[in-house]
């Protein structure tokens, strides 16, 4: 909806591209710190005010009146975001049977899966008529959320400490998080970008191209979650690191557009297996802050997301090929040694 936006608030597209990054930079930065005080706060508390937060913030996107405002009430949303999914995940960590961990966190994904999918779509659709009916929406959705909340919990025992959060063990797992997240799913964009220099595709193609990836994330998800309950989740990302380097590689030496889609959605397989497998590694961990863990793997894994187009798009302009092949060879080397062993 950027040119709506731009069109609204007199700017070019370019400028109104601000709100992007005016969201996502406080949600990574504030992910570092949010679970460790989300667990002093309590979670159910926390997640309720993050969605409390989220709507005020949704409804001066809707009320802005000059492009400022409306970016400023962005930054909100993303400091008010960074307060939920690391809580969520230890919440429902909490509320799951060890041995059932993985199941669960891959229905997780596949339900996040099905939003990430689905969003750029209903986005889409609303710009069409009003693009201020995307913000009403996502503004109600937190309403209802709000009032459905999260169980309570057992209290903390002591108070938290973001030092716990950031035990090496934790950020060992962020790396990895962040290579498969950059060299992985950060490079939609890149096979966008391949897509249309080498084979003049359009835009509508590519985003059903890209959308396989997401697509084959929500129908695969659970069943990542419960081989990762079988075979333990240090094996399914190690499995995932394999399949998704061979995907870049392949998305960067297929010679047919058809190879590409194929190849691209064989990745929202290995995505699965590499994320939800962090995400199990994590919050099997029993030094306790499971929240603050996994904040601070969640704001590891969007730097390396956010660092990806920075650091491979040069690579690309000098030779195309190389900008997946190192991307690749990346995960493949790095991942196994970063990754942490299993704790069972």
């Amino acid at each position: 909806m950027l040119p709506e936006l731009g069109v609204s608030f007199a700017v070019t597209p370019a400028t109104a591209s601000l709100s992007i990054t005016a969201y996502l930079l406080p949600f990574a930065a504030v992910q570092l710190v949010s679970g460790t005080l989300g667990e002093r706060w309590g979670r159910r508390r926390t997640v309720i005010a993050g969605y409390v937060l989220y709507v005020v913030a949704s409804v001066a996107c809707v009320l802005a009146p000059t492009l400022t405002l409306f970016v400023a009430a962005r930054a909100v949303q993303g400091v008010a975001n960074a307060f939920t999914t690391p809580l969520l995940l230890a919440a429902l960590a909490a509320a799951t049977r060890p041995e059932r961990l993985g199941r669960a966190l891959g229905w997780f994904g596949s339900l996040q899966a099905a939003g990430q999918t689905s969003a750029p779509l209903l986005g889409g659709l609303a710009a069409e008529v009003e693009w201020r009916a995307a913000f009403i929406a996502v503004a109600l959705v937190g309403v209802g959320l709000a009032v459905v909340g999260i169980p309570a919990g057992a209290a903390p025992s002591g108070r938290p400490s973001l030092r716990t959060a950031m035990r090496p063990e934790v950020l060992r797992i962020g790396v990895v998080s962040a290579l498969g997240a950059g060299c992985l799913t950060g490079l939609a964009f890149l096979v966008a970008l391949r897509l249309e220099e080498q084979f003049d595709v359009g835009a509508g193609t590519r985003g059903l191209v890209l959308t396989g990836m997401g697509v084959a994330g929500l129908l695969t998800a659970r069943m990542v979650g419960g081989r990762i309950d079988t075979v333990g989740p240090r094996r399914s990302v190690l499995l995932g690191t394999v399949i998704g380097a061979l995907a870049v590689a392949g998305a960067g030496l297929a010679p047919d557009v058809w190879m590409i889609a194929v190849i691209w959605t064989t990745a929202g397989v290995a995505t699965q297996l590499v994320l939800v497998g962090v995400n199990t590694l994590v919050l099997r961990s029993p030094a306790g802050n499971t929240g603050g863990s996994m904040s601070v793997v969640q704001a590891v894994r969007f730097g390396g997301s956010a660092l990806s187009p920075v650091a491979v798009t040069p690579i690309y302009h000098a030779d195309p090929l190389a900008g997946f092949l190192i991307p690749a060879a990346l995960m493949a080397t790095l991942i196994p040694v970063a990754l942490p062993r299993d704790r069972n």
